[in-house]
């Protein structure tokens, strides 16, 4: 009777033990995750390591080369202090590999010991860093959630619905749709707008908050698509790195009283306008991505939305979105879906669009930040 109290005792013991390693999680997900995270890893190392084969150089004698440029890509992102570390901690670990069959005196042992030591100190360090940035970019993360409308606003005219799934933490994708301040009076009229920053994580997500304060700001005055959109260009190009972190955008403003649209799609892509009808037509007149070239010119369109029709907007992350063998979701699929789903409320047909992506992906990794906004005039 003890030894079976005791048995279980040992087996729930086990079973916590298990659980608070795991959180749960059942192997084929444990897997899966450990997949991503070697992919992810292996992607952060290759982009320093050039691996091209050199003419007449064997087989195994690349394979040589490859694993010392991969040991050096992983060295160079560790601190100069760190890389001694790891240096004298694989001498002593190998050294007393090397030992167990030269020596009985345990000298292998206590050299396998310590190295083992000084590599457990140099993972502590390394997960010390980890936990200090993921606790700073989740503080960032909560910012940037700030920035962003966390429900849709009541609009005269429109059903709406907007998401996002960052890359990572933070993204570069920005969506918003708010009354024009400066504009306010017995008809006012909203800006709607989503935006693409260039680059990904944090740069991005910084980028994507100065292009949020730009639009806020001026906004404030009440002036035409056609003189905002040149004046956001203009300071965007104040903090682009001459040109290399542009951001793609598309911004509208919505009259409730004439239900118009009017536009400028700045480099981005293309929105999709579904016509109650079954008819297409494409939100394209513009001009090239914000921050690219100060006092570029941007051409204004507008369209009036009836009783049924549907605009999609969205970013390049749900167009390119890719499955385990690198094929693209693609407009097509994505128009298929909004013509199957023409009848249903926003937020259900944005939530199966969203449902339709992940299923197309799979376990495939997310290269980029996925936003999409649909409007629906009723």
């Amino acid at each position: 009777m003890a030894n079976t109290m005791a048995g279980q005792s040992f087996s729930g013991r086990a079973d916590r033990f298990w659980q608070r390693v795991t959180d749960g999680m059942q192997l084929s997900q444990l897997w899966e995750q450990f997949r991503a995270d070697a992919r992810s890893s292996y992607r952060l190392y290759s982009n320093d390591v050039d691996q091209e084969r050199r003419a007449g150089e064997s087989q195994g004698r690349h394979a040589l080369h490859m694993a010392g440029k991969f040991f050096w890509a992983v060295m160079e992102k560790l601190t100069p202090a760190r890389r001694l570390l790891l240096l004298i901690g694989l001498v002593l670990l190998f050294s007393g590999i090397q030992g167990v069959w030269q020596s009985a005196n345990g000298l292998w042992i206590r050299n396998s010991f310590w190295g083992g030591l000084l590599l457990l100190a140099l993972l502590l360090m390394e997960v010390g860093d980890r936990v200090v940035m993921k606790r700073d970019l989740q503080i960032a993360k909560e910012i940037q959630a700030w920035l962003l409308p966390s429900s849709p606003p009541a609009v005269p005219g429109l059903a709406i619905a907007f998401a996002t799934r960052a890359a990572n933490t933070v993204a570069g994708d920005y969506y918003d749709i708010f009354p024009r301040p400066g504009c306010e009076g017995p008809n006012p009229t909203f800006l709607i707008a989503i935006a693409d920053v260039a680059g990904k994580s944090v740069p991005a997500a910084m980028l994507m908050a100065t292009f949020q304060a730009s639009l806020k700001t001026l906004s404030a005055a009440c002036t035409s698509l056609a003189d905002l959109v040149p004046k956001i260009n203009t300071y965007a190009c104040t903090n682009s790195q001459n040109g290399r972190r542009f951001t793609t955008a598309f911004i509208a403003e919505f009259d409730p009283s004439t239900r118009m649209l009017t536009y400028i799609n700045a480099g981005h892509n293309s929105p999709i306008l579904l016509r109650a009808s079954g008819a297409v037509e494409r939100l394209q007149a513009g001009g090239m991505p914000l921050g690219v070239m100060d006092q570029a010119p941007y051409q204004s369109a507008a369209v009036t939305l009836q009783p049924g029709d549907w605009v999609a907007a969205f970013t390049d992350g749900v167009i390119e979105a890719e499955n385990p063998v690198q094929a693209q979701y693609g407009e097509d699929r994505l128009l298929t879906m909004l013509r199957w789903g023409a009848a249903m409320p926003p937020q259900a047909l944005l939530d199966t669009i969203l449902a339709d992506i992940t299923r197309f992906a799979q376990n495939a990794p997310q290269h980029d930040d996925i936003t999409c906004m649909l409007l629906r005039a009723a």
